[in-house]
């Protein structure tokens, strides 16, 4: 019997690191939320924790995640491509790392086909509202993350979020900083669009403040229709973010 007073939440990519900060602080808020993710391996799920609520899914594969999204309130999209190094370099000769995608695993079939299946299927199940994670530097078709692999991410990446903003499902696009794996909550968070962010001293955000935002976005409607930059000033200055309703009135960009 599913508890009317709860909102039941997928996080998906909740193998990755930041989609395991999402997955666990659903868990921790138990009172207000069931919390569900998908992952890609039954090793992914067995690491954090191989609990019934962990579903296994192929998000290239509309069928194989419609068990995960049937009966959610919301969805939480934190899958990605992952670029992988080349054997053989070594940092010692200096030089640039090359990358690659494995085979079926480029950003074209998993940030795009890959997030379209996801959005598809909640519109498909009623899903109220999907919070979409991004990366900053989609308006520069020559950033440098395209080059990587050759896989054009960004590119695939914005692609996914028009499709979403499209969609007419309530959404809350998040472009994120560059992700550091450091304590949440300490920081005072900056909102923005366009890149101008990433023109200044502080383009980078915390992994466990980004996990925070999806699951504040889902707390107020001033969250919903929006598309914003997210990054952080440095620990120490300013005043931790606190009032997140706050946070999302200053956000003005639907896309």
């Amino acid at each position: 019997m599913a508890d009317l007073n709860k909102s039941t939440v997928l996080v998906t990519g909740a193998g990755g690191r930041t989609g395991q900060i999402v997955y666990k602080k659903l868990k921790e808020r138990s009172e207000q939320y069931v919390g569900r993710g998908l992952v890609r391996t039954q090793e992914s799920k067995e690491k954090i924790g191989g609990a019934d609520d962990l579903y296994i899914g192929d998000i290239r594969t509309a069928e194989s995640i419609a068990p995960a999204i049937q009966g959610i309130d919301a969805l939480i999209i934190l899958t990605s491509a992952v670029p992988k190094m080349k054997p053989g370099f070594d940092p010692a000769k200096g030089g640039r790392p090359e990358f690659y995608f494995e085979d079926g695993a480029y950003p074209e079939q998993v940030d795009w086909t890959g997030q379209k299946n996801q959005i598809d299927a909640a519109n498909a199940a009623g899903v109220k509202q999907i919070v979409l994670v991004g990366s900053m530097g989609g308006t520069d078709a020559n950033h440098p993350l395209n080059r990587l692999g050759n896989g054009n991410i960004l590119v695939w990446k914005r692609k996914a979020e028009q499709y979403l903003a499209d969609s007419g499902i309530p959404y809350t696009i998040i472009r994120a900083g560059g992700l550091q794996d450091t304590e949440g909550g300490v920081r005072e968070l900056l909102v923005g669009k366009d890149d101008e962010l990433l023109k200044t001293e502080t383009r980078t955000i915390a992994r466990a403040d980004v996990a925070e935002v999806c699951i504040q976005a889902l707390n107020f409607e001033e969250a919903k229709f929006k598309a914003f930059d997210l990054a952080s000033k440095p620990e120490g200055t300013g005043t931790p973010t606190t009032d997140f309703k706050a946070l999302f009135s200053q956000i003005t960009t639907r896309f």
